[in-house]
């Protein structure tokens, strides 16, 4: 007998039931898919010798992947397909974190879903988790084995029983898939390195240095600092390996159809196991041509739009992520283009706005965030942005040179400060970082430093001064708000929920030491956080606050990612001001960037709320009483309002 939900294959290749007792066939699946999957893939592998065998390796992948697919996957898809855009809600929030470093391994997380759900979190992204190297790790981006998890963080036991703990707190995991590249450890390259061909095909590998020095001239270096040019010599095999990013990482060769599949059952394997969000780590980089810049290629958006087709089919519960941190024009493609709008990425990180933020912070003016909105509005419906304030990677300044020239700014120099000043080599900074992979000959550099520290709270704290220490804590409080409300899922960074500043242990580390953004990736000690429970603490205002921001977002659907947002119109250049709507319901979101109190007049809420007498302030828990446009209202110094009108 088949109880409902229940997964039974009646055919193991063919057929099984999916949610309920209805029969889904694999071949009635793949054939609303097989013609646009077909010329994807005859567009990249069009002549190749590997071409018509790979091609059944595809489907067999596709096919095995939906007959295993658990009955509680095949009832959480549905339950998703019937919400119709579950990844848009307002009720996802987010947070990133590293296993070993949040709370010493998998079950160590596990024991701490209680404290991520009281804040409000119901989306957990573990940073990578499967086996790498440690001394040559790239923070878990160097993989050596897609399908073990590496023994620091525990067993494949301990993951399952963290999702299956998850599944019943109604909350969604995120993991990490690393296409562009393996560890030099992986097994291919091991077999690579002792001169089997099949697996050299793999990699990009060359026996002298004629094409890597063309493609070398080309390529802009991704590390200048610690890992010059973008490949590297193997002495085993006397040959050169394309390492875009660091020596030990080989980049995988795409235009051999083996990888593709072979990368695409890892991506299967991972939704299967139960992940809601797949990240998909530097898809920009995932074909390579003589004479481009290997980058944002049309074949890599050919990729990831076969990927999302093979995922409909098999696992369509599964949401892909692409993790292109990439100038604007660029980042909106990953939704799709064209006939494939809304059918690349589900999510993109809303890096630009990111940057942008840090941008008003540090100058305390919105213009050039303004400007940008126009370009980035354009996002497809249906896709959604990853929003937030800070993430384990570097802080890059990659908004447009147009948009902060539009705003009266010398593009260079406008970098410029905004290196100095979250360096805090700029005079009277309060900023606690440091610059990353600087670039000596274009001066071009990213900015590292944790959410608390580039706020000012290392200085303010360090230096005793309750002042500036309240300051410190409005401007985190500010900059978290402005990225949970503005449209998208929210993904906190753990540990600025409760301020952690720069963590200079990695100085000691030989693994680490060449890589400050391990100052931005503390290591939790739970004392410090325990003390959330003692009221004026630093750590008990920012957890509180963050609380309180993230359950005003989920009361209230506006808040879902539905392309319904209206940026305000004001003159006030210290002002972020943007409209959040759903039917009748209206919320106004309100942002002061700048040191001093703005008064502002009651008319930036009439064109939108016309009959409305009085507005309530969220975020305040204020009633104020509606004036004439003559009259003025306060929003104190990095202070906000989300508010509605009555």
């Amino acid at each position: 007998m088949i109880e409902p939900g229940a997964a039974e294959l009646t055919d193991p290749n063919t057929t099984l039931y999916r949610g309920d007792n209805t029969i889904v066939d694999i071949e009635y699946v793949w054939a609303s898919h097989q013609i646009e999957i077909r010329q994807i893939y005859d567009t990249l592998y069009n002549d190749h010798p590997y071409q018509t065998a790979c091609w059944h390796l595809l489907y067999q992948s596709i096919s095995k992947a939906f007959s295993s697919r658990a009955a509680a996957l095949n009832k959480k898809d549905k339950l998703k397909a019937q919400s119709k855009g579950w990844h848009l809600s307002n009720n996802l929030a987010g947070i990133s974190l590293y296993v070993d470093r949040f709370n010493k391994d998998i079950k160590g997380i596990c024991s701490k879903l209680d404290y991520l759900q009281h804040l409000g979190i119901n989306v957990l992204h573990l940073m990578p988790i499967f086996q790498s190297p440690p001394a040559e790790s790239d923070g878990g981006y160097a993989v050596s084995d897609f399908r073990k998890v590496d023994p620091r963080f525990g067993t494949s036991a301990d993951l399952e029983l963290l999702i299956e703990e998850m599944n019943k707190r109604g909350m969604y995991l995120m993991l990490d898939i690393v296409l562009n590249h393996t560890s030099h450890h992986h097994e291919w390259a091991l077999k690579a390195k002792k001169g089997e061909s099949k697996y050299q095909e793999y990699y990009y590998m060359y026996e002298d240095r004629t094409i890597p020095d063309k493609m070398d001239q080309t390529m802009p270096e991704i590390f200048p600092e610690s890992s010059p040019g973008s490949f590297t010599y193997i002495k085993e095999c006397n040959q050169w390996v394309m390492t875009v990013f660091h020596s030990y990482q080989w980049d995988l060769n795409f235009k051999n159809p083996r990888v593709l599949v072979e990368m695409l059952d890892h991506i299967l394997y991972y939704a299967n196991l139960g992940v809601d969000i797949l990240r998909i780590d530097a898809p920009a980089f995932i074909w390579k041509e003589i004479g481009t810049n290997c980058q944002n290629l049309p074949q890599a958006h050919e990729i990831l739009r076969l990927i999302k087709h093979c995922v409909q089919i098999a696992t369509p519960g599964m949401t892909l992520l692409g993790e292109a941190i990439v100038a604007p024009k660029e980042i909106m493609k990953y939704f799709g283009e064209g006939a494939y709008s809304a059918r690349e990425c589900d999510f993109a990180y809303n890096a630009t706005l990111m940057a942008l933020q840090w941008d008003a912070l540090a100058t305390g003016k919105t213009q050039i965030m303004r400007n940008a909105q126009l370009q980035l509005s354009s996002k497809p419906l249906g896709a959604s942005w990853i929003s937030y304030t800070r993430c384990h990677d570097d802080i890059g300044l990659g908004f447009s040179d147009e948009d902060i020239s539009k705003s009266g700014f010398d593009p260079y120099l406008h970098r410029k400060f905004l290196q100095e000043y979250y360096a805090g080599s700029y005079a009277d900074s309060p900023a606690a970082g440091a610059l990353f992979s600087v670039n000596p000959r274009t001066n071009d550099a990213r900015i590292s430093g944790t959410l608390a520290s580039l706020c000012g709270l290392e200085k303010a704290f360090n230096a005793n001064d309750t002042i500036a220490i309240q300051r410190s804590i409005d401007k985190i409080l500010l900059m978290q708000a402005h990225s949970f409300f503005i449209g998208g899922l929210p993904m906190l960074f753990y540990g600025d929920e409760v301020g952690y500043t720069n963590d200079y242990g990695y100085l000691a580390d030989l693994s680490k030491s060449y890589d400050n953004r391990w100052m931005h990736r503390p290591v939790i000690d739970w004392l410090k956080n325990d003390r959330i429970h003692k009221i004026g603490t630093i750590e008990s205002n920012l957890y509180y606050g963050t609380r309180h921001l993230l359950s005003i977002r989920q009361k209230f659907t506006s808040f879902a990612d539905l392309n319904n947002i209206i940026w305000l119109p004001n003159e006030n250049i210290h002002l972020s001001a943007y409209l959040r709507y759903e039917q009748d319901q209206k919320i106004f979101c309100l942002f002061n960037f700048s040191a001093h109190a703005l008064y502002l007049s009651w008319y930036i809420f009439k064109e939108h709320a016309e009959e409305g007498e009085v507005l309530f302030d969220h975020w305040g828990g204020e009633a104020m009483v509606i004036g004439p446009d003559q009259e003025w209202f306060k929003i104190s110094a990095y202070g906000m309002m989300i508010a509605e009108v009555k």
